[in-house]
């Protein structure tokens, strides 16, 4: 059980660090697209543009996924 809490405390850390990070570039998180995606429907993601569509759909999932590898890591230290 303390597993699966240090590796979801390293993903929200990590993904919170992440959002503030890119929302200082400019980027959209994903609660900036979700809203634009309720509102207007498919039609958001090719408002997004590339760079925001290559965060969100590429790049961010990669870093949630590294957040478990290095959550495991600190998991394994203790």
């Amino acid at each position: 059980m303390i597993r699966i809490y240090i590796i979801g405390l390293c993903v929200l850390i990590i993904a919170i660090v992440a959002n503030v990070l890119v929302s200082l570039l400019g980027i959209s998180t994903w609660y900036d697209f979700g809203t634009k995606l309720y509102s207007n429907g498919v039609n958001a993601i090719k408002e997004a543009g590339v760079i925001n569509c290559i965060w969100l759909f590429l790049l961010y999932p990669i870093c949630l996924g590294l957040s478990v590898l290095i959550g495991e890591k600190i998991y394994a230290f203790f």
